[in-house]
């Protein structure tokens, strides 16, 4: 994605220290044998050097290096991988407690990125006493980018995608996903076995002893919170603070990946549904719908798939393009309701300028890639594709307002993985398949929001219980995560890092702003509103700016 400081899109394919990467690949696309999990305990491993961060100033009173880590831990003296990382020193070395760790979601999203946009609304306490640090993971940005289909292939993939897929679309996703897998392969099959979330969490404790931290203090958010999941599994001594918001239920999410995604189905159509709900009790704020907003939204759907609106750029928005912004923008909670009620009342007109109409884009693809490959790394599929077309067809029934979409598309978000996971062909050592308890580690902040449409809510509280020492921190809204969205959760967040305030588990906030009287034209306080922002949300990763 394009960087707040002007740095270029695309990154270099495969920036790795040494001698040129050996791919160990499973043989074939869709017809592979079952991917190799992680074969290793977590005490079994040589113990790898540590990276030597040369800082150089990058503006803006930030500071960057690479960070030299090895590709594979199973040989951590052979090649390396190098990793971009960014920090922004304490603001008062008086009250310096450590490093924050800032770890955004995805999987796709750049860490870098993440600390630069979100730096100044964090709460002066945190800028107080922490060094702000963020990376970009192995296979993201800055750090070795993976690219599966390319810019070209990717648009056709959208372009060709339905809003209302017909009573055959398995076929063809099955074939696609098949395809992607194959560009993956072509394209960055040396990196695919070790961009697992293992690996990433592995490089999170050298980067922790490269800073000369003697624990970890941080913060993730959505996939982030399975990164910190994963980190306090294996290194359960060297928690100081983890804040996991957002958070995902790793058993189901890595081992039985069909009980993680209907959940997620209905948690995206529960939203989409609830905000038509309102727009039908609210008509004069929404003005959508003509008193059915619900009915309008389907036929609209297939509207578009029939005729596609021309961008003002010369490509083509069709019902497919509405389901997949609907996806990420509805991530902004009641807040962005009347926008989103004048957006889709653009769109029925056929007005270009609804932000509802702009087809993913080059800056979306660098996102979704990593998304699906290392998704695809972390979770073990069935490979029956019987038990696949069951599963998906089931969930595209369940969700009918946004799923079928997601369900028979492209690969890009998590909705769409299962085709092209069930058929991954790469060998995937970097896969943590250990338990989850993190035994012994200090208390763990796990925050849910009851209305999330992207991390549903009871994974929150599955997370709560399977770590030995969590509390579970619920904020009552819609939207997603709950950091930088409401005081109250802002507030829990803030003393617990600085101060490792634990709130008592079963603490409940409650205080998310309503929708507003009128689409806004800024962003109110302790909201993101991403697409009054960033144009579109693009999946660039806001947290808000309640102080």
């Amino acid at each position: 994605m394009t960087t707040s400081h002007g740095a270029p899109r695309r990154f270099g394919r495969l920036r790795v220290a040494g001698a040129a990467l050996a791919a160990l690949l499973v043989a074939g696309t869709g017809t592979a044998t079952q991917a190799m999990a992680s074969p290793k305990a977590p005490d079994t491993l040589p113990t790898p050097p540590v990276p030597s961060l040369a800082w150089t100033d990058c503006q803006g009173g930030y500071e960057c290096a690479n960070a030299d880590v090895p590709l594979d831990y199973r040989n951590p003296t052979g090649q390396k991988i190098t990793l971009a990382v960014i920090r922004k020193k304490a603001a008062d070395t008086a009250k310096r407690k450590g490093t924050l760790f800032m770890q955004p979601g995805g999987p796709g999203n750049s860490g870098v990125d993440f600390v630069r946009n979100n730096y100044n609304g964090l709460p002066a306490a945190l800028r107080e006493s922490f060094d702000v640090f963020g990376y970009d993971v192995r296979g993201v940005g800055r750090s070795s980018a993976l690219t599966c289909f390319d810019d070209t292939r990717y648009s056709k993939a959208v372009t060709d995608a339905k809003g209302v897929p017909g009573p055959d679309a398995f076929g063809p996703a099955l074939t696609e996903a098949a395809e992607f897998n194959q560009a993956c392969l072509d394209n960055a099959g040396g990196l695919l076995p070790y961009i697992g979330t293992e690996y990433v969490a592995r490089d999170i404790d050298l980067l922790r002893q490269a800073l000369g931290e003697e624990q970890l203090t941080y913060y993730g958010r959505s996939f982030g919170s399975y990164i910190g999941t994963v980190y306090a599994a294996l290194f359960p001594e060297r928690v100081r603070a983890l804040t996991l918001d957002g958070a995902y239920d790793p058993v189901h999410y890595a081992n039985r990946p069909y009980a993680y995604d209907r959940p997620q189905y209905l948690a995206l159509d529960g939203a989409m549904s609830r905000f038509l709900d309102w727009c039908a009790a609210d008509q004069a704020i929404c003005g959508f719908g003509d008193g059915d907003p619900r009915g309008a939204f389907e036929q609209l759907k297939k509207d578009l798939d029939a005729n596609p609106v021309t961008t003002a750029s010369g490509g083509k928005a069709n019902g497919y393009t509405l389901v997949y912004r609907l996806m990420f923008n509805i991530n902004e909670g009641k807040v962005i309701w009347p926008s989103l009620g004048a957006a889709l009342k653009k769109a029925q007109l056929r007005d270009n300028t609804s932000f509802l109409l702009r087809p993913p884009s080059p800056a979306s693809f660098d996102f979704l890639g990593p998304n699906v490959a290392v998704e695809c790394t972390d979770r073990d599929y069935p490979r029956d594709q019987r038990l696949l077309k069951h599963k998906v067809e089931s969930f595209a029934a369940a969700a009918p307002l946004l799923g079928p979409a997601m369900a028979f598309g492209p690969p890009t978000y998590d909705h769409q993985h299962a085709t092209a996971c069930a058929q991954w062909p790469a060998e995937r050592v970097s896969r943590y398949d250990g338990s989850y308890r993190a035994e012994g580690s200090a208390p763990i902040l796990v925050m849910g929001t009851t209305g999330d449409p992207d991390t549903p809510y009871q994974d929150a509280v599955a997370l709560s219980h399977r770590l030995d020492n969590a509390s579970l921190l619920t904020f009552e809204a819609e939207g997603h995560t709950a950091f930088g969205r409401s005081a109250c959760a802002t507030d829990a967040v803030v003393k617990y890092l600085v101060d490792l305030t634990v709130p008592a588990h079963g603490t409940t906030c409650s205080d998310e702003t309503q929708p507003p009287s009128s689409t806004p034209k800024v962003a109110p306080p302790g909201t993101t509103l991403g697409e009054l922002r960033n144009g579109v949300n693009e999946r660039v990763e806001n947290i808000g700016s309640v102080a």
